[in-house]
């Protein structure tokens, strides 16, 4: 049995397992910056986001169309946007 476990000697990972990989732990790291489990400085942090707005697809981009009833749920930069109106208008 113990000759059929683990991977056959010479297999390489694809590239895009492996950049998947490499994605996943600048998000992690972020993650654990702003859970206090990891000190990062903020050109860190500028340079992690920045990374992952290259891999991640922008999600305020992405456009649907449907037919039929909808429950629509607003993005953050929806809600934000939305919130900064409210905001501008109350102070009128």
């Amino acid at each position: 049995m113990a000759d059929k476990r683990g991977r056959k000697p010479g297999f390489r990972m694809s590239d895009e397992h492996r950049v998947k990989i490499q994605n996943s732990n600048i998000l992690n790291a972020l993650i654990e910056h702003i859970e206090g489990n990891r000190d990062m400085s903020a050109t860190q942090v500028s340079a992690g986001l920045g990374l992952l707005r290259k891999v991640l697809p922008d999600v305020s981009s992405v456009e649907m169309k449907l037919e039929g009833e909808l429950d629509v749920t607003l993005t953050t930069k929806q809600q934000r946007d939305a919130a900064v109106a409210a905001a501008t208008r109350a102070d009128r």
